[in-house]
């Protein structure tokens, strides 16, 4: 079960806590099970729905913790002057590179989803956007010691 809960979950540490839950629920559910020697695989379907539940309502929490901070984001994002010098940024860099910084954080799509979309794995596109992510931070730097 521990090892259903790993491989489906983004945050593996929460495998043990999800472990445990589906442990209450057998506990709880035993007499729904019809056939006896199908424990293992009902606990694992149990285990890996649990973890399903638990990535769903981590992505709906991680969207905005608070106001403030979603207060905080649309007064930086209502900025002329900021929004022109990033799309200037963005502008200098290769179009894959621009693509997917993009699809991360413009649009708020997952690693996960990006790599299934562009049929990549998902250690390529971490690694592309920090990269892209240092080439923008470099650019920069490097406009602000011009001035």
């Amino acid at each position: 079960m521990l090892r259903v809960a790993r491989h489906k979950l983004y945050c593996k540490n929460d495998a043990s806590d999800i472990v445990q839950e589906a442990w209450i629920r057998i506990l709880e559910k035993r007499d729904t099970l019809r056939e006896s020697d199908k424990l293992i695989p009902w606990a694992k379907t149990i285990t890996f729905n649990l973890a399903s539940n638990a990535n769903r309502a981590r992505r709906k929490a991680s969207s905005f913790a608070s106001e403030e901070d979603y207060d905080s984001v649309s007064k930086t994002a209502s900025d002329p002057e900021l929004l022109t010098e990033l799309s200037d940024l963005l502008g200098r860099l290769d179009p894959t590179t621009r693509t997917l910084l993009l699809y991360k954080f413009y649009y708020g799509f997952r690693d996960e989803e990006i790599a299934a979309f562009l049929d990549l794995p998902v250690g390529t596109i971490k690694s592309r956007i920090h990269r892209g992510k240092e080439r923008l931070r470099a650019q920069d730097k490097e406009d602000s010691t011009r001035i």
